[in-house]
């Protein structure tokens, strides 16, 4: 082989690249990691079907608020907050009735739904005084619920910098306080309905300002 023939074969030679080089495209998105879910996707405490007798939603309002984590009950949806947080004070509304779509809904449940995340809006901003939130639901396992057989509204309060080195680097997710004792702020918080006063329209409280 000559020393030219030799050259040009070095010159197809793959070469390799930063690993920054592939990150995700500045796409103005911010990203919240969250890792230390990782223990629910592999499985535990997933329903083996989408059973009445197998879902966590349904068994959830039968046990006492203390023990079911259980912020507040309505007629027909209740509070609850989430097992495996996203965020400190991250909670879900749910209907009591066991079912899967949005469109399922009736319209009393629909409107008991949108009233109670309204208030669940309020009552963290109370309490915790969030930058922002994150609000909506996954319909479907391939949307990514992870009870698709039951439908629920994430709200999860968001402050700037919770996605931080910690749970992107160290694979651990900083939760300043225990699920028991965020239950019982919030449900202190949460305001009642008075007589007189429709669902929804109830007076907020304002923030004041601590985490």
């Amino acid at each position: 082989m000559t020393g030219h023939e030799e050259g040009r074969r070095e010159e197809r030679r793959p070469t390799t690249a930063p690993a920054g080089d592939f990150g995700p495209p500045d796409d103005g998105l911010q990203r919240l990691w969250t890792p230390h879910r990782m223990v629910y996707i592999g499985g535990q405490d997933k329903p083996a079907d989408g059973s009445v007798a197998q879902c966590p939603f349904c068994r959830i309002p039968e046990r006492d608020d203390e023990a079911g984590l259980v912020v507040a009950r309505g007629a027909e949806c209740y509070a609850v907050l989430n097992l495996y947080p996203y965020n400190s004070g991250h909670l879900m509304v749910l209907p009591y009735r066991h079912v899967s779509d949005y469109v399922g809904l009736t319209a009393s449940e629909t409107a008991e739904l949108a009233a109670m995340t309204q208030t669940a809006v309020r009552t963290l901003t109370a309490v915790y005084g969030p930058a922002g939130f994150n609000i909506g639901m996954n319909q479907g396992e391939v949307a990514g619920a992870g009870i698709a057989a039951h439908l629920h509204q994430h709200v999860v309060p968001r402050w700037l910098g919770d996605a931080n080195f910690l749970p992107v680097v160290g694979q651990t997710k900083a939760l300043p306080e225990l699920l028991a004792d965020t239950r019982a702020r919030l449900a202190a918080a949460w305001p009642g309905i008075e007589p007189g006063i429709e669902p929804g329209t109830e007076p907020g409280t304002e923030p004041d300002g601590g985490r």
